[in-house]
């Protein structure tokens, strides 16, 4: 069986970020930028700040590759559940946690001391998503990496009016946070233009942005549950949509948009 094939269906177990088909395309470009930066740097150990990163589904990923992460969250529930599941991994040397929130990091973490930020489902939920973007960029190492994923509100637009609910459909469409309502558990949600003006004067450049979700979240679970040939050609589709540079309305319609941007080198 061709690698391509088998490794699509290990991604259709969805045991973890790595395996999820919902996750599988970030996970990957997660993997090729550790691997360039950890190229680049020539430190074969790459240190990583997992902003909101929770109990660790990211983090102790990355670790088990013999990178460093430091994980912010507010939450001490969540980083008492990061740090037995660490344990667990025995990843103890490799991962830090640090009660805190997006926006005052810099000045407690030390600017430019970090290769990689993730700022994963966070910029939708925080105060300022300008101050949280800045303070983000301050962490960076000349020429490290940020990688954005957020909410977008076309995708749920899509969701919401394939689901027949259309007056909420029409909320999101109109509003100018991208909610649906009062009862909208997601405070706002973005596109591209609205990502990069986060970004502008802030000396980065986009490195890559693609679609997440195009239709993953549209299907019935079962489709691909319970039918591996259909999961391994779902990831394949998700992967063509989402990095797919002649057809931008699909990342568009995505239900969540992945921005990666790199700090000058200057």
């Amino acid at each position: 069986m061709p690698d391509d094939t088998l490794r699509s269906r290990r991604w259709s177990l969805r045991a973890d970020p790595r395996t999820a088909i919902r996750t599988a395309l970030v996970w990957e470009t997660l993997e090729g930028l550790l691997a360039e930066r950890a190229a680049g740097s020539g430190r074969s150990v790459v240190d990583v700040v997992d902003v909101g990163g929770g109990t660790g589904g990211l983090a102790v990923p990355v670790a088990q590759l013999g990178h460093r992460v430091t994980v912010v969250d507010p939450s001490p529930d969540a980083l008492a559940a990061l740090q037995r599941r660490v344990a667990d991994a025995g990843l103890g040397d490799r991962v830090v946690a640090h009660q805190g929130d997006a926006g005052s990091l810099a000045a407690s973490l030390g600017g430019a001391s970090t290769d990689l930020v993730l700022c994963h489902g966070v910029l939708e939920y925080v105060d300022d998503p300008r101050a949280a973007v800045l303070d983000a960029v301050a962490l960076l190492r000349p020429g490290g990496l940020i990688s954005v994923l957020v909410a977008q509100r076309l995708g749920a637009v899509l969701a919401q009016a394939l689901a027949g609910r259309f007056a909420e459909a029409h909320r999101l469409l109109d509003d100018p946070l991208g909610r649906g309502g009062e009862h909208d558990p997601v405070p706002r949600r973005f596109d591209q233009a609205s990502v990069l003006e986060l970004f502008a004067g802030r000396g980065v450049t986009v490195r890559a942005v693609h679609g997440v979700r195009t239709f993953t979240d549209l299907l019935p679970g079962a489709l691909v549950d319970t039918d591996p040939e259909a999961a391994a050609a779902l990831l394949e589709l998700e992967r063509a949509v989402g990095r797919h540079a002649d057809h931008p309305a699909l990342t568009a319609m995505a239900a969540q948009l992945h921005v990666v941007l790199e700090l000058s080198g200057d």
